[in-house]
C-alpha cells in the first residue's frame, strides 16, 4: 500500500509539474527531478527505494519502445554511419575515460571503476526523446541525437553486463570472451527484436479490433524485452530494434481509427512513466547518500569531475564525426558539435543500470563500492537532467541551427497544398467517370479547392457522402507517403499531416 501510494503522488506530482514546464517553457524532465530532490528534502519525508526489476522490466520497455518508434528510418539510413562511430566509439572512449579517472579519484577498485565507465558511457533515449520534443532541429540532426542515443544505450548496456561479470567472477575473464559476450547479447536482442517485429506485423495486419490492436502494441515491448532476456541476449536491443522497426510499418498494418486509439493510450502511459521515473531521480539522491560509508564525502567533486570529462570526451569524438560524415557536413561543425554534445543527457538508463549491480560477488563476499557508484550515477543523471536540460533549448537558439518557425510553416502549407491538389485532380477523374453523382463531386471539389484559396469553402458533405470523404483521405495519405518518400516534408510535418487525415477519417466513420 505504501509503494501504491508513493506512485499515485508522483503521478499528481508530475502532473503539476508538466502543467508548469509547460507554462514556463521548461522541459518537464528537468524540472520533474528538481521537484522529486525538494520533495526529498522535506523533513518526515520517507525515503525511497525502488526495486531494480521494478524500472528494468515494467518501466523501461514502453518508453525505449516509444522513443525507437518515434525514429524515422528514411533519416536513420541517412545517418548510419557516424550513428555507429558514437553508438560504438563514443561508448568505448567514455567507458574507458570515466573508469580510469573512477579509478584514480575514488575508492573503487579496477573492475568497479569499470562497472561505472559502462553504466555512464551513454546517453538516454528516454530523456533525448523527452527533451527533444521541444527543440525545432534538422530533422538530420534530431535523427542523429535520438539514434545516437538509442544505440548507444544498448552498447553500453551490454558493456556493463560484461563489466557486472568481471566485478563478480571469482575468476578470471579473458578479453576474447568478452567481446563474444558482447556480440552475442548484442546481435541476439538485434535478432529477436526484428523477428518479433516481424510477427507484430502479421498479427496487426490480420486484426482490425482496436482492442487487440493496442493490446499487442502495448505487449510488444515487454515481449521483447523478456524473450531478449531470458535468451541471454539484451533486452534492451530488442525492444529497440523492434520499436524502430515496427515505427516504420505502422501505417500500412493499421487504420485510422486503430492508430488514433493506440496513439492516445500510448501517449497517457509515456506521461506517467516519465513523470514518475523522473521524479524518483530525485527522490532517490537523498537516501543513497545517507547509505554511503563514512570515508566518502568527496562524492559531490568526484561527480564534477566524472560529468566534465564527459562531456570533454563527447566534443572532442563528436567534432570530427560530424565534421566528416555527410548527413551532418553542410551544417557548421562548431554549431553541430555544441547542440549535438550538449543534446547527452543521462537519465533513466543508467540510473536502472546502477540499481541492478549485485550487492555480491560469485564468492558471496559483499560487492564494495556499489554505494558509491550509486550515488555518483544519480548525481551525474541528476545533474546532467537539470543543467544540460534546462540550457539545451537556448544552445539550439544560439548555435543557428534552429529551424525558422515560418520556413517550417511554409513547407507545411506547400505539403497541405499538394494535398488538396491530390484530392481535387481525384475528384475531377471521378466526373469523367460519372460513378458519383456531379452533385456530391462538386461539393467536395469546393471544400479541396477552398484550401487552394480558390473559392469559399463548402459544407462537409453529409453522412450518405462518407465513401467518397474515405476515398479522397486515402488517396491524400498516398499523396503525404509519396512527399515524404521524395524528401518534400520532414518526419515531424508528415506524422502532424497523417495525424489530421486520420482525425478527419474518424471523424467520417462516426458520422456514417
Amino acid at each position: 500500500m505504501h509503494a501504491v501510494g508513493i506512485v499515485l503522488a508522483l503521478v499528481v506530482l508530475g502532473t503539476a509539474v508538466a502543467t508548469f514546464a509547460q507554462r514556463l517553457r521548461i522541459p518537464a524532465p528537468s524540472l520533474l527531478v528538481l521537484a522529486g530532490l525538494g520533495v526529498a528534502l522535506l523533513p518526515g519525508v520517507p525515503a525511497v527505494r525502488v526495486a531494480p526489476e521494478t524500472i528494468a522490466l515494467l518501466v523501461l520497455p514502453p518508453l525505449l519502445f516509444a522513443s525507437a518508434e518515434e525514429m524515422s528510418l528514411r533519416d536513420l539510413r541517412a545517418v548510419w554511419r557516424p550513428v555507429t562511430v558514437l553508438a560504438f566509439g563514443l561508448v568505448l572512449a567514455t567507458a574507458a575515460a570515466v573508469a580510469g579517472l573512477a579509478w584514480q579519484l575514488t575508492a573503487l577498485s579496477a573492475s568497479m571503476a569499470f562497472v561505472l565507465g559502462a553504466v555512464l558511457a551513454s546517453t538516454d533515449p528516454v530523456a533525448v526523446t523527452a527533451l527533444g520534443r521541444r527543440l525545432a532541429l534538422p530533422g538530420r540532426i534530431q535523427t542523429l541525437v535520438q539514434a545516437e542515443s538509442l544505440f548507444n544505450d544498448a552498447t553500453s548496456l551490454v558493456l556493463f553486463k560484461v563489466a557486472i561479470g568481471f566485478a563478480v567472477s571469482t575468476g578470471t575473464l579473458s578479453w576474447f570472451g568478452a567481446g563474444g559476450k558482447f556480440l552475442m547479447l548484442a546481435g541476439g536482442g538485434a535478432g529477436i527484436g526484428a523477428a518479433l517485429s516481424a510477427l507484430v506485423v502479421l498479427l496487426r495486419s490480420r486484426t482490425a479490433d482496436p482492442v487487440l490492436q493496442t493490446v499487442i502494441a502495448l505487449v510488444t515491448p515487454y515481449a521483447a524485452y523478456v524473450l531478449a532476456e531470458t535468451a541471454g541476449t539484451s533486452g534492451v536491443t530488442a525492444v529497440v530494434v523492434a520499436g524502430v522497426t515496427s515505427g516504420g510499418t505502422g501505417y500500412r498494418t493499421s487504420d485510422a481509427r486503430i492508430r488514433l486509439q493506440v496513439q492516445a493510450v500510448y501517449a497517457v502511459i509515456v506521461f506517467l512513466l516519465e513523470s514518475v521515473v523522473f521524479a524518483l531521480i530525485g527522490l532517490e539522491l537523498p537516501t543513497m547518500v545517507r547509505d554511503l560509508p563514512a570515508h566518502t564525502g568527496w562524492w559531490p567533486l568526484q561527480a564534477t569531475a566524472l560529468a566534465a570529462v564527459m562531456i570533454g570526451i563527447r566534443v572532442l569524438w563528436v567534432w570530427p564525426t560530424v565534421s566528416v560524415a555527410k548527413p551532418t557536413r553542410a551544417f557548421p561543425t562548431w554549431a553541430t558539435t555544441r547542440v549535438v554534445t550538449w543534446a547527452g543527457t543521462r537519465g533513466v538508463m543508467p540510473l536502472a543500470a546502477a540499481l541492478t549491480i549485485p550487492l555480491a560477488a560469485d564468492n558471496g563476499m559483499p560487492l564494495p563500492g556499489r554505494a558509491l557508484i550509486l550515488v555518483l550515477t544519480t548525481s551525474v543523471v541528476a545533474a546532467t537532467l537539470t543543467l544540460q536540460g534546462l540550457s539545451l533549448a537556448g544552445v539550439v537558439t544560439g548555435s543557428g541551427l534552429a529551424v525558422d518557425p515560418a520556413l517550417r510553416a511554409s513547407k507545411e502549407t506547400a505539403a497541405r497544398a499538394a494535398l488538396a491538389e491530390a484530392a481535387v485532380d481525384y475528384i475531377d477523374g471521378l466526373t469523367e467517370t460519372g460513378s458519383v453523382p456531379e452533385a456530391v463531386l462538386e461539393r467536395a471539389r469546393r471544400r479541396y479547392t477552398a484550401r487552394l484559396g480558390n473559392q469559399p469553402d463548402g459544407a462537409w458533405p453529409a453522412a450518405n457522402y462518407a465513401a467518397l470523404q474515405r476515398d479522397v483521405l486515402a488517396v491524400q495519405s498516398a499523396e503525404l507517403r509519396r512527399l515524404y518518400a521524395g524528401g518534400k516534408v520532414s518526419d515531424a510535418t508528415r506524422r502532424r499531416l497523417q495525424l489530421e487525415l486520420d482525425r478527419a477519417e474518424a471523424a467520417v466513420t462516426s458520422e456514417a
